[in-house]
């Protein structure tokens, strides 16, 4: 059947929560989403200016609109997220379902085995998990092994086959690993006592295994059984020290989800921290990819659903930073204060560092997206009009006064390009002046670049606050390269950031790439600038003293200080001492320049 048009479409929309599906003319899904009121949500986007390029070819593209009517906005949020994995819309954010993740399986068997296991199989045995490693899972095993003896083999241990005889027990009974249920050595309430125990460790509740054993060592004391007391002492110790390492603050806190995230220009971070029992059971992150500049809530609403989901979370509250619908029968906490608002912090914390560690692992395995994500960060955090591929940095340097230089350094796609550094000698400017200097030396570096007709930065910055940025915007107003070039000043104290005529600074996150990126240039222009001045100070210093003696030329010079090391032991030098390094003509005329009186 031909679609109709899409006015008519928007037309007969209903006014229900429900779900919205856009194809394509080749009948190709889209992007899928839901809504409170489908026929105002899904109008919007035929109605609103779309900043987002990317949302406005993905409307051009619509050829037919589909909808999925529900009976609260929880069913469409359920239904949208398994479209959505199922169909991968191009225009949507990628969720993989990963069907991979281990479980610990409790065998639905006499004499229960437990395992790890990928397979669920339907057969009436117990799983926990899913968890996000195995290394989770077998420490967990190890622990629980440690803890109670259990059987690893695969025979059928029916009362019947034990009465007659049917087994032996193997290598695991001699070696003391398993307590021969298979000859009937061990009760099976015993052992389904121990079963019990380890479901509660596995749901991280290790308060029930810690009072049996408590109990038990006391009994051993009493009765003086010392090494048994000893035994089961390590074993208390062994589960008190797993316990200790996923404590949280509050060990009140107990059956909640915690969620938290991070963001940049087209990737979000979803940590999420499962809590049983004052211990952290799961945390697990995920990586979202932006299609249509998703905001935070959008996405963190949609990881939610997917991960309780995927984690098959029963949890009756969840711990956010800010509102979300988690649905009906959830309740949403937003802590604001004490131990609940530090274990959300705790999540935000472990989104950062899997961020952070993604960026390290794109560095090295695919530096391109990298550079791109870092220029597309820094032209949203400067407020650019263009991604600063080209950024030049300008510092003055006179210190004392005396010897006043400047240096430009070049950053190209975020790294230093030192052939392309720069260092000025101020001309026009007498005495100390930061800013004249700042005005001459941006003046000059321009107008030499536009001579050349070589390609211009997207961005300036300015080592000082706004008397430098004033300067270095004058000079570019002369070249008539206002507005055609971005500037900014950049303030030592307060690491501020300031623009042309806007009194108020701009304060980037300190542990932003991009502030990162410009400390790293203004630190870079300070030490070209700093070393080029010591280097002219040196050079005035040797001018003042030997220099300027008739007859001596730089290499005399450069050999006596080789030798004398300074000025002042080149001057206290007998003629001798002088002669056994530059002969005695050039020793006799620097001897009697600085001891007329002995001639």
């Amino acid at each position: 059947m031909k679609a109709a048009p899409i006015d008519v479409q928007l037309k007969t929309l209903p006014q229900n929560p429900g779900v919205y599906q856009y194809f394509d003319k080749n009948g190709k899904m889209l992007y899928v989403g839901k809504a409170k009121n489908l026929k105002k949500r899904v109008t919007s986007y035929f109605t609103k200016h779309h900043d987002s390029h990317r949302i406005g070819v993905m409307v051009k593209k619509i050829h037919e609109i589909r909808h999925i009517v529900v009976a609260s906005e929880t069913d469409a949020l359920l239904l949208e997220n398994n479209l959505i994995k199922k169909h991968q819309p191009r225009f949507n954010v990628m969720l993989k379902d990963d069907k991979t993740y281990p479980w610990i399986c409790i065998k639905n068997e006499r004499f229960p085995r437990v395992f790890p296991t990928r397979k669920l199989i339907k057969d009436g045995s117990e799983y926990y998990g899913p968890f996000t490693s195995f290394k989770t899972v077998n420490t967990l095993l190890d622990l629980i092994k440690g803890l109670y003896k259990l059987r690893t083999c695969n025979y059928d241990l029916s009362e019947e086959k034990i009465r007659n005889g049917k087994y032996k027990v193997c290598l695991e009974y001699h070696l003391g690993n398993c307590k021969g249920p298979c000859e009937g050595k061990q009760a099976e309430a015993v052992y389904n006592q121990n079963i019990e125990a380890i479901r509660q460790i596995v749901k991280g509740n290790f308060k029930d295994s810690l009072q049996q054993f408590r109990r038990q060592m006391k009994d051993h004391a009493e009765k003086m059984e010392f090494e048994d007391a000893q035994r089961i002492k390590d074993k208390i110790q062994v589960l008190e020290n797993y316990q200790s390492k996923s404590m949280v603050v509050n060990p009140k806190i107990s059956n909640v989800d915690v969620f938290s995230i991070v963001s940049d220009e087209g990737y979000g971070y979803v940590n999420f921290l499962q809590l049983s029992h004052g211990a952290i059971i799961r945390s697990h992150t995920i990586e979202m990819r932006k299609k249509l500049e998703e905001t935070d809530e959008e996405l963190l609403q949609l990881a939610i659903t997917e991960i309780r989901q995927r984690f098959n979370s029963n949890s009756k509250e969840i711990y956010v930073p800010f509102k979300v619908n988690a649905g009906e029968d959830v309740k949403v906490n937003i802590p604001k204060l004490g131990d609940k608002k530090k274990i959300v912090e705790l999540s935000a914390r472990n989104a950062k560092y899997y961020r952070q560690e993604r960026f390290k692992q794109m560095k090295i395995v695919d530096p391109d997206r990298h550079v791109n994500r870092v220029m597309a960060q820094m032209k949203e955090d400067l407020r650019l009009n263009q991604e600063p591929r080209h950024i030049e940095c300008f510092d003055n340097s006179n210190i004392q006064g005396s010897n006043p230089v400047a240096a430009c350094v070049v950053f190209k796609n975020g790294k230093p390009s030192k052939k392309d550094y720069r260092k000025f000698n101020i001309k026009t400017v007498e005495g100390p002046n930061d800013f004249a200097s700042m005005e001459e030396v941006v003046f000059r570096r321009y107008r030499r670049l536009l001579n050349e007709g070589k390609s211009l930065p997207q961005l300036i910055i300015v080592d000082g606050g706004k008397g430098q940025l004033s300067s270095g915007v004058k000079a570019l107003e002369i070249l008539g390269l206002r507005g055609k070039i971005a500037i900014i000043g950049i303030a030592k104290r307060l690491e501020e950031i300031f623009y042309p005529e806007d009194s108020i600074p701009l304060y980037l996150d300190k542990k932003s790439e991009t502030l990162k990126i410009i400390q790293q240039l203004r630190n870079e222009a300070h030490r070209f600038g700093i070393t080029f001045h010591r280097n002219k100070r040196s050079k005035t210093a040797l001018d003042t003293e030997l220099d300027k003696i008739p007859g001596i030329g730089e290499k005399t010079v450069v050999e006596l200080l080789k030798n004398f090391r300074s000025v002042k032991r080149v001057k206290e030098a007998s003629k001798k001492e002088l002669s056994e390094i530059i002969g005695n003509s050039k020793a006799g005329i620097i001897h009697a320049y600085y001891h007329p009186e002995n001639q």
